[in-house]
């Protein structure tokens, strides 16, 4: 065979290994990119202006807005005769003899445009006094509270013609119901601010009711036994264990005195909390904004419910009427939520309703459903649905509150972190986009969550988990997003209206803005996400204050596009390689 001289092999070689790094380069290139690809596939990645997600949220119908109004605020479909005729709240708020006074200190409001003239012109004197029963003695005056009731006056508090002679009289036997205005509504304080109660001014719908006390307005009932499915409980079916913020549950057998005594106190049943399960658990969460509902998906923080309508249809037909849970389909939906420890939960309940002599219940104004247990009837029935729709429509119209307009500096950089330390992990800088739809693990945004399993259930359901010692995820102990084929964990919140907050995160955990971006609450607390620099957590703080659905339309700072540049740099060096070395070699030959 023909021997190459030592300088042509070695040329060769040189070629030849050219050709093979810039193959092997442009390679690596493609591989790289594939690579990325999978990974955005697989999780939502972080871009700087929110979660590179492309789930979607499900849309609701929507009715009519303006009917929608009458909706959200004075409808009860019946749930008056659970109120007066079950829990007999009117007849306790009257033996307890409360006035306009007490009702302001329990976190309760007053539309002044349902007073008559002569009563807004009386009130504002009285207002204008010490509030002491000597200087203003109509609202120290428990017979004003029952005029205010009868007026209609009193937000989330709808008195009805039970009776159907023209006039409201609940001395004469009309009734008092619940809307869903009561944890949903403020006033604009025209008139009057109790600071940390309620207010006496125009009704400003789908605001958060921070400062309610509702366990104490429910202590004050006659019959507060009657809301046992919402109490925190000792179940013999969950070896008497309980779950909640109180030492010891409650059983059928509880007073009303020790019922009261737990709904009375703000360590087990804080202000501004709503308990809106009936699993048998303590586990009141902070009442949330009914505003721009458009924007919202899931519904509860637990994420339980797709659809808007259907979620409004679980509060009037359960929550509001808790007898409902009696009923066939209400056993069958506690059944399905907790097995044995549901059917005592019924069990237990009708014995009180018979104790306590509560009869023709239950009260709601529903249909039977085509579909019973469904998430358009979890307990077999439905309320006129074009009324969910109107309300629907009057939700999503409801616009939200105008940012703080603080330091715009200090927005400015807090913007800049919050696009750049991992909040739009999560979260949108641009509040008018809908929420990102999906749920955050339990383990991801609580760390510490180590649960037991307390019980199985059937699929799609998960078991009944609970992490001892941390309250935080009682309340998706029982009722979680699992009830729809999802993972147990959070949804996520409208970012909307955060400087009237006065505590954060579902359970009332932390104190302040700068209380939840603190390491020193820990690595292994709930949503674990911190700034060490204190002047960067006052930034973040100020431009989180600021959001609302018109705040990204604001002068911004542009991000760099160099992040793009570098995840496409390994392809498209590998290729000018390739090219460049054929060229080379060309030239050369």
């Amino acid at each position: 065979m023909f021997r190459q001289p030592t300088s042509t092999r070695l040329v060769f070689s040189l070629r030849l290994m050219l050709v093979l790094c810039a193959t092997a380069l442009g390679l690596v290139g493609v591989a790289y990119e594939r690579s990325q690809a999978t990974a955005q596939r697989q999780v939502p990645r972080a871009t700087p202006e929110g979660p590179d997600t492309r789930e979607k949220p499900i849309p609701h119908e929507a009715g009519n807005a303006t009917a929608g109004r009458d909706v959200f605020r004075f409808e009860t479909f019946g749930n008056e005769g659970f109120w007066t005729d079950a829990v007999r709240l009117p007849k306790g708020v009257k033996d307890a003899k409360l006035t306009p006074v007490q009702a302001l200190k329990a976190g309760l409001s007053v539309d002044v445009e349902a007073l008559d003239s002569a009563t807004q012109q009386a009130v504002a004197a009285e207002l204008k006094t010490d509030l002491s029963p000597k200087n203003a003695p109509m609202l120290n005056d428990p017979k004003t509270t029952m005029k205010l009731l009868e007026a209609n006056a009193v937000i989330g508090m709808v008195a009805k013609d039970s009776d159907g002679d023209g006039v409201i009289n609940l001395s004469k036997g009309d009734k008092v119901g619940a809307s869903c205005a009561l944890c949903h509504t403020i006033t604009d304080k025209s008139v009057f601010d109790l600071p940390n109660g309620g207010s006496i001014g125009r009704r400003l719908d789908g605001r958060a009711v921070h400062t309610i006390n509702l366990g104490a307005i429910f202590a004050m009932a006659d019959n507060s036994r009657a809301l046992y499915p919402v109490l925190q409980l000792s179940l013999k079916a969950n070896g008497d264990k309980t779950l909640g913020r109180a030492p010891k549950g409650l059983t059928e057998k509880s007073s009303e005195k020790e019922v009261d005594a737990y709904l009375s106190n703000p360590a087990f049943y804080p202000v501004g909390m709503f308990d809106d399960s009936f699993d048998g658990n303590g586990d009141p969460m902070h009442n949330s904004p009914l505003f721009r509902q458009d924007l919202a998906f899931p519904y509860g923080s637990e994420g339980t419910i797709a659809k808007l309508d259907n979620f409004s249809n679980l509060v009037y037909t359960g929550l509001f009427d808790q007898t409902m849970l009696t009923t066939p389909g209400g056993r069958a939906f506690l059944h399905k939520l907790g097995g044995a420890a549901g059917d005592e939960i019924a069990d237990d309940y009708v014995k009180i309703l018979q104790d306590t002599g509560v009869k023709n219940y239950p009260y709601v104004k529903a249909m039977a459903h085509p579909m019973p247990g469904s998430e358009e009837a979890p307990l077999g029935v439905r309320v006129d649905n074009t009324k969910l729709l109107d309300m629907n429509a009057y939700l999503d119209s409801l616009p939200a509150p105008a940012g703080v307009d603080g330091n715009r500096q200090a927005m400015a950089r807090g913007r800049q972190l919050f696009r750049t330390v991992g909040c739009t992990g999560c979260h949108n800088v641009d509040q008018s986009k809908f929420v990102p739809p999906f749920i955050v693990p339990m383990k991801t945004v609580f760390p510490g969550d180590n649960p037991t399993v307390l019980a199985q259930r059937m699929p799609p359901l998960n078991p009944v988990l609970n992490t001892v010692d941390n309250i935080f995820d009682d309340k998706m102990a029982v009722v979680n997003a699992s009830l729809r084929g999802e993972q147990r964990g959070l949804a996520l919140p409208l970012l909307l209206d955060l400087a009237r907050k006065p505590v954060f995160l579902h359970d009332n955990s932390v104190p302040t803005l700068d209380n939840l971006l603190n390491p020193s609450r820990g690595p292994m607390a709930p949503h674990p996400f911190y700034l060490s620099d204190a002047a960067q957590r006052a930034d973040m703080a100020e431009f989180l204050r600021s959001l609302d659905t018109n705040s990204s339309r604001r002068t911004r700072a542009e991000s760099s596009h160099s992040d793009q540049q570098q995840s496409n740099f390994p392809l498209w060096t590998g290729f000018f390689a390739v090219a460049a070395g054929m060229i080379w070699l060309k030239v050369r030959k």
